[in-house]
């Protein structure tokens, strides 16, 4: 395929120099009705590029097949059969992706660190989860993809499961196996989904992690404005072979997304898979060339440690484009850390937790934007000595952590319910998510048991600075359980 073309973009160009006068939304007529204060911070070129793609990019059948071929294109760039774009980011995909493959009630496997958006799916559609323990770094407080064993032993557990969903790389940027994982769900012959939301620039270089779509799965989704160059919002789907059916994965997808995608979204997909095509190789040897040597030169600075063997004695990969910097040395907590990083420095984490924090580099990086970085994690260690003692963390252990799951996340969230203080919810069923956040995994899920331990952890991350944004009380006082 030709993919010095972009078939959004020339549509959006086209539009302009045509000169249309449209009579129909987006209201803002290309930016000539917005109040000049608004333009006086996102500029008039983001309205003139937010054009409806029905009788807008296309006619009013889509008779040009504008978004038809800008999808075509991306699946040929990627390998795979069909691809999907989404313009409500990749918590929309992997509700498609779920609903394509397990209807209500019907049982599906769950990787139990996955993001509140498969939760929520799974709230949604009445799926009933099994849940496929990660596996755990006890001593260092993190979770890993589960591996093979931990998936087989799942469909042997329950062969009636309609398939796995996998989460890879995590935020902290460890892979699963996931050729042997799909070699799993071959033998049972059931469809692997892979949220590889983090992944979206791991097909275009050899020296990154294998990518779901050449490690056999089936589908795949992917955030292409974490990891891509692409606006918010932006999310792919891909699809393989013939354990799911595209037209019920469309389905599904008309059925949860929106009718007025923006053109933004569709615009900035098809020119980042003409990029990555034409340039990408090149653009990621550079990015993972300054990535190493920040890697080195940050776990030469005193009290800094950057995490990779204890990584890779678990999994078998990583992205090297994630830099997981353990601060515990330096005695203040990762939230500390971000915070000071934001407040003094004017550099932005992705990830804290209680002892680490994540960079992350992408192509868009050079050696002016790592030297910031590199400058503002030096000031940290000189800085670290002067700031607080952090408030202790109770930490459960991987057992504390896998809590029993008495009813479908479903029934849980939209049955009845009431809001109990802390001291009584213990042994009662939660009704809502409470998810520390990033990296966004519930600790507690609608339709699972609370538990003293993981009410402890919760309330005690609160105190240190967790960041706890889904709770009916922003405090924890109390939980919404079911009645």
């Amino acid at each position: 395929m030709d993919h010095s073309r972009a078939p959004v973009l020339d549509a959006l160009r086209a539009f302009r120099e045509l000169d249309y006068v449209p009579f129909t939304p987006p209201g803002h007529r290309q930016g000539r009705g917005v109040d000049p204060r608004v333009l006086d911070v996102l500029g008039r070129a983001v309205f003139q590029a937010d054009v409806l793609a029905l009788n807008g990019l296309d006619d009013r059948t889509m008779s040009q097949g504008v978004v038809q071929q800008a999808q075509e294109l991306m699946a040929d760039a990627v390998g795979a059969e069909h691809t999907f774009f989404s313009t409500c980011g990749s918590s929309l995909s992997v509700k498609s992706a779920m609903l394509a493959v397990a209807g209500p009630q019907e049982k599906l496997l769950v990787a139990r660190h996955a993001h509140k958006s498969v939760v929520s799916g799974l709230i949604a559609s009445g799926v009933a989860p099994v849940w496929v323990s990660p596996r755990w770094d006890g001593e260092r407080h993190l979770s890993h993809p589960p591996g093979p064993d931990e998936v087989r032993a799942a469909f042997e557990a329950e062969p009636d499961a309609k398939g796995m969903l996998l989460v890879t790389p995590t935020d902290y940027g460890t892979c699963a196996d996931i050729a042997a994982i799909a070699e799993v769900c071959r033998e049972f012959d059931r469809p692997l989904i892979v949220d590889e939301a983090w992944g979206a620039h791991l097909p275009f270089h050899p020296d990154l992690p294998q990518w779901a779509m050449d490690a056999g799965a089936d589908l795949c989704v992917t955030s292409v404005h974490k990891a891509g160059a692409a606006v918010e919002q932006s999310s792919v789907f891909h699809l393989q072979g013939d354990r799911v059916d595209p037209a019920a994965l469309k389905a599904r997808e008309d059925l949860l997304g929106t009718t007025s995608p923006t053109s933004l979204v569709y615009a900035t997909l098809d020119g980042w898979r003409r990029q990555m095509v034409e340039h990408g190789h090149a653009l990621l040897d550079a990015a993972l060339a300054l990535a190493r040597r920040e890697r080195a030169a940050i776990g030469r600075l005193p009290g800094l440690r950057v995490m990779e063997e204890e990584f890779l004695a678990i999994v078998p990969a990583i992205d090297p484009l994630k830099i997981v910097v353990d601060v515990s040395g330096l005695g203040i907590s990762g939230y500390q850390a971000a915070d000071w990083l934001r407040g003094r420095r004017r550099v932005i984490v992705g990830l804290a937790d209680h002892r680490r924090i994540v960079a992350q580099v992408t192509h868009a990086d050079d050696e002016a934007s790592a030297a910031v970085l590199r400058e503002a994690l030096r000031a940290l260690t000189e800085a670290a000595a002067d700031m607080p003692t952090p408030a202790p963390v109770r930490l459960p252990s991987p057992d504390e952590l896998m809590v029993e799951t008495a009813m479908l996340p479903r029934d849980a969230f939209f049955g009845e319910t009431e809001q109990v203080g802390v001291s009584d919810a213990v042994g009662r069923v939660a009704a809502e998510m409470i998810t520390p956040y990033p990296p966004g995994a519930p600790a507690l899920a609608p339709g699972e048991v609370v538990t003293e331990q993981v009410l402890e952890y919760l309330r005690g991350g609160l105190a240190a600075g967790m960041h706890i944004p889904d709770s009916a009380d922003p405090e924890l006082k109390s939980i919404r359980v079911v009645a």
